[in-house]
């Protein structure tokens, strides 16, 4: 039979509507990261669709007070902190100019809802939880103020509005700090699988992409990288990124005898970037924790592996086994090292191992990132019009599920907005269903004619990479 796959979290749902973008800075500020990335691709691709963005953000020096990017309309003003009483005092004079609100939230919450309507759809999008940043990068009273922002403050303010996460890890320790609603995960995006632009390097390499900032642990992977280098001849490392940290990881490199081995090639264009890492063998991460891997997920678009501390945000961003390897504590690193080097200068296991990472890094693309992000905008949409408990239509539980869809069968009948739907090579569907464990699953399942359908668990891997995957596995448990 014929089947085209559901509309339901299309951007184009959104056209029309006018959505407001609460984030620390915009994708032209000196610090932008990760995090600017993340909803400036997003936001752009919503306006290719009819949707009006606008972006609250900070002031950087040499800003303009408004610009126009990509479509989205700038609106700039305060710098670090001073940028919440800025946007504060605009959301009061805009109280119902606008449809929906992601409201960042990067250790500092917005707080939008003291200043709009209650009708409004507004979501919370948080990378990582701060609680340990703002114990090692602030003052101890002003570092229990950040926590009590980000956690109690949050949670009184906000409810139970839906949260979006990058990663399982962050929805984790978002359950931990006590949130009770909706935590959605809706991973980041990369580029497409780029094409080879050098030879992969003819002596063990790694490549490493990174902001030199303390919580990256860059010194730790110097240290490790010593331990390695004893074991393994002409071991080399390029190093791309700047940052306060440079001038002693450079100083560091010399003490510890790595100034032949080590290269700091600071900040460079995207096109000296992706020839290092498209010659390197290996990456590494040594970070204390993240939200979500983005430099793992670029080195792996290119074939390359990432060797990491098991820590929150990279090991959703590595496959252990498959696209990486994990290792539990820092004194482990440098012998892993030891033992991932061999295996990636054996041809025919480097090959293999490229394949599993270009083919992981394609689940993540930044048009599935926006279907996902637009899903949980209509669901919060239809629970604040319907004025549901949100809690009752949401767990951290999703299932997976794979059946022949009945002839005339309306599969939309359903689906949330927040489900993805794949058609598999024999013509079934699969589906993830999102926030039902199997037996709601099967349940729905039944409501439209399905019978028979394989079901099985979403973990995290199932989950980050999607129905249609590979990395989604075929095994599962019959449900009759």
């Amino acid at each position: 039979m014929t089947f085209a796959l559901p509309d339901l979290n299309s951007p184009s749902r959104l056209a029309g509507k006018h959505v407001l973008v609460l984030n620390w800075r915009d994708i032209k500020h000196s610090q932008a990261g990760g995090a600017e990335q993340y909803m400036h691709e997003i936001s752009r691709r919503w306006v290719q669709h009819g949707v009006q963005v606008t972006w609250f953000t900070g002031r950087d020096a040499g800003q303009s007070a408004e610009d126009l990017i990509d479509g989205i309309r700038i609106v700039r003003g305060g710098g670090a902190l001073s940028i919440y009483a800025h946007s504060a005092l605009r959301l009061l004079r805009t109280n119902g100019q606008f449809d929906a609100v992601v409201d960042c939230q990067n250790g500092i919450p917005f707080f939008s809802p003291l200043f709009l309507r209650r009708d409004i759809p507004i979501i919370q999008l948080i990378h990582h939880v701060h609680q340990e940043q703002f114990r090692t990068k602030f003052s101890p009273p002003m570092a229990a103020v950040g926590r009590f922002l980000e956690s109690s403050g949050a949670k009184s303010v906000y409810g139970q509005r839906s949260i979006v996460a990058v990663s399982a890890s962050t929805r984790l320790e978002l359950r931990k700090l006590g949130f009770s609603g909706p935590v959605h995960v809706v991973p980041n995006g990369t580029t497409d699988s780029p094409r080879p632009v050098a030879a992969r390097a003819l002596r063990p390499t790694l490549a490493v992409v990174s902001r030199l900032v303390p919580h990256k642990r860059l010194d730790l992977l110097l240290g490790q990288f010593a331990v390695a280098a004893r074991s393994i001849p002409k071991l080399r490392m390029d190093i791309v990124g700047d940052g306060p940290e440079r001038a002693r990881l450079q100083q560091l490199a010399m003490d510890l005898g790595l100034d032949h081995a080590v290269t700091f090639h600071g900040y460079q264009p995207n096109e000296v970037r992706d020839e290092l890492l498209s010659r390197a063998w290996l990456t590494a991460s040594t970070s204390a924790s993240e939200g979500w891997g983005c430099s793992v997920i670029e080195a792996a678009a290119w074939g390359v592996p990432c060797l990491a501390l098991r820590v929150p945000g990279i090991r959703d961003s590595v496959v252990d086994g498959r696209t990486g390897w994990l290792v539990d504590t820092p004194k482990e690193f440098g012998k892993a090292m030891v033992e991932a080097l061999p295996v990636m200068g054996e041809p025919d296991a480097a090959r293999d191992v490229s394949v599993e990472c270009k083919e992981w890094a394609r689940c993540f693309t930044w048009d599935r990132s926006t279907r996902l992000l637009t899903g949980v905008l209509l669901e919060e949409e239809k629970i604040r019009r319907e004025g549901r408990d949100p809690r009752s239509l949401h767990s951290d539980l999703s299932t997976l599920v794979r059946f022949e869809l009945p002839e005339g069968a309306d599969l939309r009948a359903i689906l949330r907005p927040t489900d993805e739907v794949a058609l598999t090579d024999d013509g079934h569907v699969s589906v993830m269903m999102k926030g039902r464990d199997e037996f709601e699953a099967f349940a729905a399942l039944k409501q439209i004619g399905v019978e028979t359908a394989e079901l099985r668990p979403a973990g995290p891997n199932t989950l980050l990479a999607g129905p249609g995957s590979s990395f989604a596995p075929a095994d599962a448990v019959d449900g009759q």
